[in-house]
């Protein structure tokens, strides 16, 4: 009888067929960073629900396919875009005034309306946590707010300033007229009111990796992109992330599709590699949502 590892090589089953592409891309040489990662992304601007969860086990199901039929290591990382702003407030929470009070904050400068953790971001973060954990898988946690203010992702966003006009480029093609007059691949955070800004850059400066813009009552500011002080819009982000990590294989759902050259061409000006990527259908629920 053929031994697990020839099945799952031969196996028709998507994960495997996926599985697969990963080993090509290392057909010649292992990664040199010594594994191969794999990422999923949530924002926690409300609960873990059951998309969470399939996202999360759909990558699982790939990265157990390849190491059936890889002998290199694997990480697999949730990344947590806890430093977006509030754009909306959820309406299965309590306190709406007071989140209603705090609208363009980062997730993990809000507070908790739970009156549990030091802020909404970082209880929506462990109730994620908690939901992974209960059904035993294994993953890293990163937070995008730690990821950003440590300075892990400074070399990358150094990049970005120096790259800017071809990121630019990318980001705009995508976008309508009205939009590019006001579009950055920056978002500042105010240094008074901790709001995450959208607007126009004045100037974004690749000496001093500074970017420069106008606030809603039109004083200027002058910031360092580095350190938390800016965050990227989130396409750009994406694209930034796989760069930063080194990603290798990333999945989500169709409405995700049409961004895909956009995620793979900043990853590829900022001097990554693509990671490999597959498309879920979306599906609705009892409630039709």
């Amino acid at each position: 009888m053929p031994d697990l590892r020839t099945t799952a090589m031969t196996s028709k089953a998507w994960p495997f067929e996926e599985a697969r592409r990963l080993v090509k891309r290392y057909e010649k040489a292992p990664p040199e960073k010594g594994y191969v990662l794999f990422e999923t992304g949530y924002g926690p601007s409300g609960l873990p629900h059951i998309g969470t969860f399939g996202e999360v086990l759909r990558t699982t199901m790939v990265r157990h396919a390849f190491e059936m039929i890889s002998d290199i290591p694997t990480r697999l990382i949730c990344f947590s875009d806890d430093l977006d702003g509030m754009r909306k407030v959820p309406g299965n929470v309590p306190e709406q005034d007071m989140l209603q009070a705090h609208l363009q904050m980062p997730l993990t400068s809000v507070p908790d309306p739970f009156g549990e953790y030091e802020s909404f971001g970082d209880h929506n973060n462990a109730m994620l946590r908690r939901f992974l954990d209960t059904f035993g898988f294994e993953y890293e946690f990163y937070s995008a707010t730690e990821f950003y203010r440590s300075g892990a992702f400074d070399d990358v966003l150094r990049r970005a300033v120096e790259r800017y006009d071809d990121i630019m480029k990318i980001m705009l093609k995508s976008l309508r007229e009205e939009r590019r007059q006001t579009y950055s691949i920056f978002l500042p955070i105010h240094p008074e009111t901790g709001r995450v800004l959208y607007g126009p850059m004045k100037a974004v400066n690749a000496e001093d990796y500074t970017s420069t813009f106008d606030d809603e009552d039109g004083r200027e500011w002058t910031l360092p992109v580095t350190g938390g002080h800016v965050k990227l819009q989130w396409k750009p982000d994406f694209g930034a992330r796989w760069a930063a990590l080194g990603v290798d294989f990333e999945m989500y759902g169709k409405d995700h599709s049409t961004n895909t050259p956009i995620y793979d061409g900043i990853c590829r000006a900022l001097g990554g590699r693509a990671p490999e990527h597959f498309t879920y259908e979306l599906f609705l629920d009892d409630k039709g949502q």
